[in-house]
């Protein structure tokens, strides 16, 4: 089997699964957002909870896929804000569920 091919095949999955981790990047800037948010304070408990169930998967995800630092600071699209590195798996602020 020709070598390019096969690799060709592996970095368009890897390319996927770095595309599926976005996505989960922004939702937990998402649900960080809503935790800031007064007109949702009825429901922070949900919120929180959902923050460290999106943590714990992107942490795994990372771990699993072995996804190294650099590899998410050259992919990941959007911009630090507050402190909320995407390669440390949690932030800066006060809300964080991980803790």
């Amino acid at each position: 089997m020709h070598k390019g091919s096969h690799r060709g095949a592996k970095t368009f999955r890897r390319g996927r699964a770095l595309e599926f981790l976005e996505r989960l990047y922004v939702k937990r800037v998402t649900l960080k957002q809503q935790l800031q948010s007064p007109e949702l304070q009825s429901i922070h408990a949900i919120l929180t909870g959902e923050l460290k169930a999106i943590e714990m998967v992107i942490n795994e995800f990372v771990q699993s896929f072995e996804i190294h630092e650099d590899e998410l600071k050259t992919r990941l699209k959007f911009e630090k804000r507050d402190n909320d590195d995407p390669t440390n798996g949690h932030s800066g602020d006060e809300s964080n569920a991980e803790e």
